[in-house]
C-alpha cells in the first residue's frame, strides 16, 4: 500500500502559480521528514524542497523564492505552492516522506508549464 497520493498537477501559463498536495496515510506523520522531487523527461529526480517534522525548510536554488513547501500535520498533508512558473519547471513531481529507516514516494503529478 502507497501512503503517499500527489495531487494538483495540471497545465499553466508561465508566470502562473499552483499548488500541488501530498496526502499521507498509514503513517505518523508527524514524524517524518516530507519532501518534494521533480523529474524531467531524460533527467534525474532532483530534490526541489523538503520540511522537517518540526519545520525547518530548505529548497533548491533554482525554486527559491517561487516556491513554498508547508505541511498540516493535522490532516497529514504536504503542499508545495509554487509562483512564477517557467517553461524549465515542467517535469512530473514527486513527493516523499522518510523518517529512520523508512522511505515511501507517491506516485507523481505532473506540472507543465507553457510559454
Amino acid at each position: 500500500q502507497v501512503p503517499l497520493v500527489a495531487s494538483g498537477g495540471g497545465l499553466v501559463q508561465a508566470g502562473g502559480p499552483l499548488r500541488l498536495s501530498c496526502a499521507a496515510s498509514g503513517i505518523i506523520f508527524s514524524r517524518y521528514t516530507m519532501a518534494w522531487y521533480r523529474q524531467s523527461s531524460g533527467k534525474q529526480r532532483d530534490l526541489v524542497a523538503q520540511i522537517t517534522g518540526g519545520g525547518s525548510t530548505n529548497y533548491a536554488d533554482s525554486v527559491k523564492g517561487r516556491f513554498t513547501v508547508s505541511r498540516d500535520n493535522a490532516e497529514n498533508t504536504v503542499y508545495l505552492e509554487m509562483i512564477s512558473l517557467k517553461p524549465e519547471d515542467t517535469a512530473l513531481y514527486y513527493c516523499r516522506a522518510t523518517w529512520a529507516a523508512r522511505n515511501y514516494w507517491g506516485q507523481g503529478t505532473q506540472v507543465t508549464v507553457s510559454s
